[in-house]
């Protein structure tokens, strides 16, 4: 008898495990609470009034709710990877935006987008002086733009990479001299078609969403353009390119000849060095006369005054600020710049040589050298203060 009455409660709740109610007495199953008779049996909810070794004895039905517990953890984690890979959001962002829409991933994605406008927005007085130059050119006209952002980490990215690319695609359609202000491309339209960012959208638009997924401050800072003179040729170069069309300095110089039918090899050979020559020895001017009396006279009293501080004659002096300033015109002014692949001889001799080879003067029009976060000021890292840029 003792052992047919301890048997009646165990029988009944081993029917209630494997007829329905899977994790009894935790209201994981809506079955057990609905009360449904197994074999005659009545499953029912257990309660605190439930003898003590029959709660005891619903560790199996525990195990089983962890099993379930554990398979939607994993739906869970393959729908943040799947965000992550979609917009590369950071992780604690992807999870809040995906809890917040109810695991649908369609609702995630778009409330991460509204939200990296407000985080581009928040990042936006951030100082960007790293980034690229992407540079384009075709026999007429050539283009650079500057894409900034905080680090050089971002910059090698390569969704970075592949948008820099793109705007500078686009800078093409803006016609007329240099300099391209931002907003004149900010409005032409960009079709992406890339894993993280597709379809057709504005520049600006595009700048703000890769600002969102790259975490970072992103800014379209300026872009150049410069067109050929015909007869002539027009030369670039880039310095520190992680790929074609990417660098981190960029060289442009436009040469003329007077004969629109010349048309050498050693033209375009010596175009190409003196592109690399302006980015190596960064000129001002391109002869002495384009130098202004300003910087002239500016120059010449910072020397006088250093000068003085030796103590020698007036007579002497004279002569040390003369030598000098002519010192100082050989660094900044390119006809008069020692060439940097033959420091043997200036860049007008270098031009002298090359207009007796192709048979006709050849002359620099114009130059123009770029450089990733020029003039961009930088606070101080124990100012403590957020930078701006």
């Amino acid at each position: 008898m003792a052992f047919s009455r301890g048997a009646k409660h165990p029988i009944g709740i081993l029917y209630s495990w494997l007829g329905g109610s899977k994790c009894s007495g935790h209201g994981y199953s809506t079955l057990a609470n609905k009360h449904i008779p197994v074999s005659g049996v009545e499953v029912k909810q257990i309660t605190s009034s439930t003898p003590r070794y029959a709660q005891s004895i619903s560790a199996p039905g525990t195990f089983l709710r962890k099993c379930t517990a554990t398979a939607s953890g994993v739906d869970q984690m393959g729908l943040i990877k799947q965000l992550r890979e979609r917009t590369s959001a950071p992780m604690k962002d992807v999870k809040s935006a995906l809890v917040g829409c109810n695991w649908d991933i369609e609702a995630a994605q778009k409330e991460l987008r509204r939200r990296g406008v407000v985080w581009a927005s928040k990042k936006s007085s951030r100082t960007a002086s790293e980034g690229l130059l992407a540079l384009a050119h075709n026999d007429s006209k050539a283009a650079v733009v500057e894409l900034n952002c905080e680090t050089d980490f971002v910059a090698r990215n390569e969704i970075f990479q592949y948008v820099h690319l793109l705007v500078e695609a686009s800078s093409q359609q803006v016609t007329g001299p240099f300099p391209i202000a931002p907003e004149h491309l900010e409005d032409l339209k960009l079709n992406l078609d890339h894993p993280k960012l597709s379809g057709e959208k504005t520049v600006k638009t595009v700048v703000t969403e890769l600002a969102a997924i790259m975490g970072e401050n992103v800014r379209l800072r300026r872009g150049v353009a410069m067109s050929k003179t015909s007869p002539g040729i027009l030369s670039t170069y880039l310095h520190s390119s992680p790929q074609p069309g990417l660098g981190r300095i960029a060289g442009i110089l436009s040469l003329e000849v007077d004969d629109q039918h010349t048309s050498s090899d050693s033209l375009l050979h010596i175009g190409s060095e003196l592109a690399m020559h302006v980015v190596a020895a960064k000129p001002l001017f391109i002869t002495k006369e384009l130098v202004s009396s300003a910087s002239l006279e500016m120059e010449r009293e910072i020397l006088k005054s250093q000068a003085e501080a030796s103590g020698k004659s007036q007579m002497a002096i004279e002569k040390i600020v003369e030598g000098r300033l002519q010192k100082y015109l050989e660094e900044v002014v390119l006809m008069e710049q020692k060439f940097v692949v033959n420091d043997t001889m200036n860049v007008k001799t270098l031009l002298d040589n090359l207009s007796k080879e192709v048979g006709c003067p050849v002359k620099i029009v114009s130059f123009l050298r770029m450089e990733v976060g020029e003039g961009i000021a930088r606070l101080e890292a124990a100012s403590g203060s957020e930078p701006v840029a």
